[in-house]
């Protein structure tokens, strides 16, 4: 495991707030006899975690700016220091009680994310990673999967909101995927779907239309597990692109060219 002062901020502060969303969640079940309900549960419990981690975060390094997914852009005194923070990644999930999402923390210097924490709190899985001592989940140091052959892969995806990006064009990307690999699964969770490629558990990874805070820490941790991380459409910075392409060097090379030739 990564031992570091920024490490230690980082992953107190998100076990913090994941303790809130831990007991909101608990409720979530009470509330889906209620059309309105869960849905404004749900926003509260978003921005509870995201005033607690902001809280923490600030108190610890006071002049770092902010990307929140609740609040925007926070601007910090220090320019060159700016935390990416996702309260809640996998809302969809949480509403339906379903046990599938985390808390995203990445932070950038100078234009590079430096150090990642992705916190699973149903499983207590926690994801961390600092730029060049490598990946761990929980004490575990991580590598992507090594198969070599689209046929045996296992390809993650993300879909568009309603009204928002281009469903068309992933429905035309997910039948050219699906022709040629092994399986094609949607969790609903960018974060998870990055971190499931950082520790083996899927081969590939691609999703449009995402934000900062969906996927900073998540870019690191892939990198750091030996990975290999583009746009979708094969350009260098995914965070500048919003969206994403990973996997193995092999097999991200392969997933890329596909997705070119779609959108060709």
């Amino acid at each position: 495991m990564i031992v570091s002062p920024l490490m230690t901020v980082m992953v107190d502060a998100v076990r913090k707030a994941a303790r809130g969303l831990k007991r909101d969640f608990g409720e979530i079940e009470n509330l889906q006899v209620s059309r309105k309900g869960p849905g404004d549960f749900v926003s509260a419990a978003d921005r509870k975690a995201e005033a607690t981690l902001r809280e923490a975060l600030m108190k610890a390094r006071p002049g770092y700016g902010l990307i929140m997914e609740e609040s925007g852009i926070i601007e910090g005194q220090d320019k060159t220091h700016t935390w990416h923070v996702d309260p809640l990644d996998g809302t969809t999930n949480f509403l339906h009680g379903v046990p599938h999402f985390c808390i995203s923390v990445g932070l950038e210097r100078e234009g590079t994310i430096v150090a990642a924490v992705i916190y699973e709190p149903i499983k207590d899985e926690l994801y961390i990673a600092e730029r060049g001592k490598g990946a761990f989940l929980n004490n575990k140091r991580l590598r992507v999967a090594g198969r070599q052959d689209l046929a045996d892969s296992l390809a993650l995806y993300g879909s568009p909101y309603l009204g928002r990006g281009s469903h068309p064009r992933l429905l035309k990307e997910l039948a050219a995927v699906m022709a040629v690999t092994g399986g094609v699964r949607q969790t609903g969770s960018a974060a998870l779907d990055l971190a499931a490629v950082a520790c083996g558990r899927a081969d590939l990874y691609w999703e449009r239309d995402l934000q900062t805070w969906d996927m900073a820490a998540g870019l690191l941790l892939v990198r750091e597990a030996g990975g290999y991380a583009s746009s979708a459409d094969g350009g260098a910075d995914p965070m500048t692109a919003r969206s994403v392409a990973c996997g193995n060097e092999v097999l991200q090379r392969e997933l890329v060219a596909i997705l070119r030739k779609v959108g060709g």
